[in-house]
């Protein structure tokens, strides 16, 4: 009896256990920071939006240069039926823009060269040196951005006529890094306060000089911030106009901002040449920031918070 039954009890309990439920395959979970499908496409049309707004006004400036009358502004329409590049010929070929492009890039390189060098060192010997009257320094920068250039340029034109230097670069580039240098000097202080210390010490422990340590150690720790501060002196000396068109009075010492009003009259307006011109101008500033784009995120973020 015990050998017949051993058998049958057996094949019941594989039964049962064939006939048992697998359990149910666990539900993926969305993690932190995983968005859901329609999010993900909303994010992107919101992108591409924000992207066609921003490149809308650069494609509408150079449809317009293509037109060959100067009051195709009125009528974009008809731009389509006659394009033609007739207007970067004439500015290429019978204006003084070659004159404007050496006069800018002396100006603007002057300005970059001498501003980030003057606020590259302010910042880092307030960052790291406790001299008497350090923090008054950096609030005496912050107030001279608050004056209006109009009440600035008076003052400016006399002290530069004292000097001789009306209508030469050096003027120019002085007046401009006025501007420029009070806030490069904040950001450039900023980065330098997230850099060590202990990487000055370890300067001083092998026989650097304080200079050396700034030339030597902490400049090349500090490209991404010198990027943005070279950037926004690029920019702001490129686009000056107060000043340029104040202290510069020959033809061919204009800068393209300068140049770009001679478009310009009381009773006329050659808006199809201005936009040719806007568009030729834009290549250098397109270039240099290429050139710097990959540390421009980096210093953009690094001096906002002290580590």
């Amino acid at each position: 009896m015990s050998t017949t039954s051993t058998p049958s009890t057996t094949a019941v309990e594989a039964s049962a256990a064939g006939t048992e439920r697998r359990p149910a395959a666990p539900r993926k979970v969305r993690g932190r920071g995983e968005n859901t499908r329609a999010a993900s496409l909303a994010s992107h049309a919101v992108l591409i939006g924000a992207s066609l707004i921003a490149l809308f006004p650069v494609a509408w400036l150079v449809f317009l240069s293509l037109g060959p009358d100067k009051d195709d502004y009125l009528h974009p329409g008809r731009i389509w039926s006659k394009m033609t590049l007739d207007n970067y010929a004439f500015v290429l070929q019978d204006t003084s823009f070659f004159d404007w492009l050496k006069s800018t890039l002396i100006v603007v390189l002057g300005t970059t060269l001498i501003g980030v060098v003057v606020a590259a060192s302010t910042g880092y010997a307030v960052s790291r040196m406790r001299f008497p009257g350090y923090r008054k320094l950096m609030w005496v920068l912050l107030v001279t951005q608050m004056f209006p250039i109009a009440v600035l340029i008076v003052p400016m034109y006399q002290i530069l006529s004292d000097l001789q230097l009306i209508d030469s670069y050096l003027g120019l580039i002085l007046v401009n890094c006025t501007t420029i240098v009070p806030y490069c000097a904040w950001l450039m202080k900023g980065y330098f306060d997230t850099i060590p210390f202990e990487i000055d010490e370890a300067g001083r422990v092998d026989g650097l000089t304080p200079f050396g340590t700034f030339a030597r150690l902490i400049l090349p720790l500090a490209k991404p911030g010198l990027a943005v501060a070279a950037f926004y002196s690029f920019l702001t000396a490129f686009g000056e106009v107060a000043f340029a068109s104040t202290f510069m009075l020959s033809d061919d010492k204009y800068t393209f901002a300068v140049g770009l009003q001679t478009f310009v009259s009381e009773h006329d307006a050659q808006r199809n040449l201005m936009a040719a011109t806007a568009v030729l101008i834009a290549i250098p500033a397109a270039l240099f920031f290429y050139l710097v784009q990959k540390n421009l995120v980096t210093g953009l973020t690094a001096g906002g918070t002290k580590g």
